[in-house]
């Protein structure tokens, strides 16, 4: 595996090659991150990973100074994988350009966009700048971060006119959806995490032949028997995202705080 740290490096690296494929990480590799990269490596010839913590997308400092880093267990985890190349770039590399801003329309504040002010411009703005630079066709995306690959999908697929690859959630076997977030968990914390997911999970099968659900009061239930403070509990469309009225495919979406850490799933 070949380690890049700057973009000139990256450029004369895979300039030959057009099947490349692309899986942007923020690092603390895990078997989620490993399906995305088995994936990309059944479809292209070579696949190009990025461990990039990005500071504009948290709109909370601390959030940002606490988030996990491991960078020597990250790259043995990608070398056994048979990674071609890691893009690991400093702040500096990736925002010395000058580049437009992206902002959300109105209709996309919803979900996470709601309730982290900024986060997704965040987003888009250093997927932006990465796909510029690496120019990949086929990028391979997490469905547990389904409201981000929506909008990159939307908003920047076109733009470079390439597919991003929505790929299934891996799950642990106590159904919690693998995220580098749960390393900051206790084992309280994920003994609860774990009744949530299987509560949600049998919750999206009752909807399938009841759709008179209470949610708000699920959601109350919910923050009140496992100690959690609940930003969001919503059918939506699994299309366009918009709320959901059981006539199409659709999704459970949540976002909810555990001792202090906040935590993202969909059913």
């Amino acid at each position: 595996m070949k380690i890049i740290k700057n973009i000139f490096e990256l450029n004369k690296a895979i300039k030959n090659y057009k099947n490349i494929g692309f899986v942007p990480t923020m690092g603390g590799i895990h078997k989620g991150h490993a399906s995305l990269i088995k994936i990309s490596q059944k479809n292209n010839k070579k696949t190009i990973v990025s461990i990039f913590v990005n500071p504009t997308q948290f709109n909370v400092k601390k959030d940002f100074k606490k988030y996990p880093r491991n960078i020597k267990k990250d790259i043995s985890i990608l070398k056994k994988l048979k990674v071609n190349y890691l893009f690991l770039p400093s702040v500096e590399e990736i925002y010395k350009k000058k580049m437009k801003n992206f902002n959300l329309k109105k209709s996309d504040k919803i979900l996470c966009a709601k309730h982290r002010k900024g986060h997704f411009e965040g987003v888009l703005n250093v997927m932006n700048r990465l796909l510029s630079i690496i120019k990949s066709k086929n990028v391979f995306m997490g469905e547990k971060d389904f409201q981000q690959c929506n909008l990159i999908k939307k908003i920047l697929g076109k733009k470079y006119n390439i597919k991003i690859i929505f790929c299934p959630i891996i799950r642990e076997k106590n159904k919690i959806a693998l995220s580098t977030r749960n390393k900051l968990l206790t084992n309280s914390a994920i003994e609860r995490a774990s009744k949530i997911a299987n509560k949600l999970i049998n919750l999206k099968k009752i909807s399938k032949t009841n759709n008179l659900i209470n949610l708000s009061k699920f959601k109350k239930n919910l923050e009140n028997k496992y100690n959690i403070q609940i930003d969001y509990l919503e059918f939506r469309n699994e299309k366009n995202l918009k709320l959901n009225k059981f006539k199409s495919k659709y999704r459970l979406f949540i976002a909810y705080h555990i001792n202090g850490v906040r935590l993202i799933d969909n059913f």
